[in-house]
């Protein structure tokens, strides 16, 4: 591609763009985790990996820091795949196609996978130098941490002597994280079956949605198109009358989804005696249009752009029609799943307690389900979610999965790794670092976990709408991270 060629550090964005150039979304990481092996191979280093994808590399340390504790580089593989509705690219085969305005990298038509992508070109860089001091390295690259974190889970620690650890999974430079929340993800389900009605088939659409990371911006009030739809859909049996076929919408539970669709079979208007299918479009039509209005005056500073659409696909009888009383369930699923920010803390100012996102909504022939990403710092606030999606699943008839469980990471009170980071960041620009907590998850957590007494801090350069095509990677600030890395492991020795 070479399209980041002239950008400096010159060896961060040559292994960027390369990374970039092999297909690793969650699920889809063996690629991108035999290229790190390879690399590891011809460099002369001894490197694991495991069953799950995941990938050590270990490097002495270099002269004067032979005898220095190790430390940890960590970073996660794999990166959310979300595209434009008018991009053909196949992620399970294409890489992305790169560009760059005004200093600010981007990849067209897709998310850009700056998340976790330039953890892992920056370590890569700086295990293939010869020039850059540093203690001894072990370097973690886990997988699918963009889907629970399935990688760091699965991991064995045993071989890890590191007890402090950069784990480079932050998007805002001058921002040190030092805890998380714990989280899980949750699916209902439920189960429907089918007949064959006549009537009018249609298609509602919700887009025109930001979207956005659901342990970043779930504070930023945007709408989410699965629920938007559940709200519509809800509305609707006050004026027509219609059976579901299938619902959709979304691809990752950590994601707020950014459109989502229902298709239908208007079979009359409410109130009614006999059908007429013809009416109820004419009416519904109409009904969608106030709506619209409704949804962008609610949310005409954070989603002006939201669109309420319908298309008439068809008429006469439809075999895939879902019964009516499973269809008013799923109605009252998607109206009644609770979603967004469910408590803020009282302890931290701004930061977001309790949070679930509905990430993806899908049905097949037997069953309609929806996906959550369930957060909290609280550990009894984030099983109470669960217990609640599970008591209205159960009324309705249907039940709750879960998977991917992982730990709060618990902020602690001494760190000489974090008080070293402050210093250096302090003389390198002039100013304080923000020390912060998130609600984003990040991978710290689950390491703390396994390895007893760790020391970690979490950052990273400026990235914006990760998660979405509109993601970003800010240049400049990519090498002023670099060169605040390098500091940092001059000094740690």
């Amino acid at each position: 591609m070479n399209v980041l060629s002239n950008l400096e550090p010159a060896e961060v964005f040559q292994y960027f763009e390369e990374i970039c150039g092999i297909p690793h979304g969650s699920g889809n990481t063996r690629a991108i985790s035999d290229y790190c092996v390879e690399f590891a191979r011809n460099h002369g280093l001894r490197c694991q990996q495991d069953a799950a994808n995941n990938v050590i590399i270990w490097k002495e340390g270099t002269a004067g820091y032979e005898q220095s504790a190790p430390v940890m580089l960590q970073g996660h593989l794999d990166m959310v795949c979300e595209k434009e509705a008018d991009c053909d690219i196949d992620f399970e085969k294409d890489g992305l196609e790169l560009q760059i305005n005004d200093g600010v990298i981007s990849a067209k038509g897709t998310t850009l996978g700056g998340d976790d992508g330039i953890a892992v070109a920056y370590a890569l860089a700086i295990l293939a130098s010869d020039t850059i001091a540093h203690p001894p390295l072990e370097v973690v690259f886990t997988v699918d941490e963009e889907i629970g974190m399935l990688g760091a889970a699965a991991l064995d620690a045993s071989p890890l002597r590191s007890r402090r650890m950069l784990n480079l999974d932050s998007e805002e430079e001058g921002y040190l994280l030092v805890s998380c929340a714990g989280g899980i993800a949750t699916k209902a389900h439920l189960p429907i079956n089918r007949e064959t009605v006549s009537g009018q088939r249609i298609k509602l659409k919700v887009d025109g949605l930001q979207g956005g990371h659901s342990g970043v911006e779930i504070d930023k009030g945007r709408a989410n198109a699965c629920q938007l739809l559940g709200r519509t859909l809800y509305q609707m049996q006050d004026d027509v009358t219609f059976q579901i076929c299938s619902v959709q919408g979304g691809l990752k539970d950590n994601a707020i989804p950014r459109e989502a669709t229902a298709e239908l079979v208007l079979t009359g208007i409410k109130g009614t005696e006999s059908g007429n299918p013809g009416g109820a479009l004419s009416i519904l039509s109409e009904k969608i249009k106030e709506w619209t209005g409704i949804y962008r005056e609610e949310y005409q500073i954070t989603d002006p752009g939201v669109c309420l659409t319908l298309e008439s696909i068809g008429e006469g009888p439809q075999n895939d029609v879902v019964r009516p009383e499973e269809t008013t369930k799923i109605m009252t699923m998607l109206q009644c799943l609770p979603g967004g920010i469910q408590k803020m803390s009282f302890a931290i100012e701004g930061l977001v307690q309790t949070s679930l996102n509905l990430g993806i909504l899908k049905t097949t022939e037997r069953e309609v389900t929806a996906s959550f990403s369930i957060r909290s710092s609280v550990e009894t606030e984030k099983k109470d979610l669960v217990a609640r999606i599970r008591c209205l699943m159960e009324s309705l008839g249907g039940s709750v999965s879960s998977k991917g469980e992982y730990p709060a990471w618990e902020y602690r009170q001494d760190s000489p790794l974090r008080d070293k980071m402050i210093e250096v960041f302090r003389e390198q620009y002039g100013r304080e670092p923000v020390v912060q907590a998130l609600h984003a998850g990040v991978e710290c957590g689950l390491f703390a976990g396994k390895l007893p007494g760790l020391d970690c801090v979490s950052y990273g350069p400026d990235m914006k709408d990760i998660h979405t095509p509109k993601e970003s990677m800010d240049v400049e600030s990519v090498r002023r991270t670099w060169e605040y890395t390098l500091e940092i492991l001059k000094r740690l020795q």
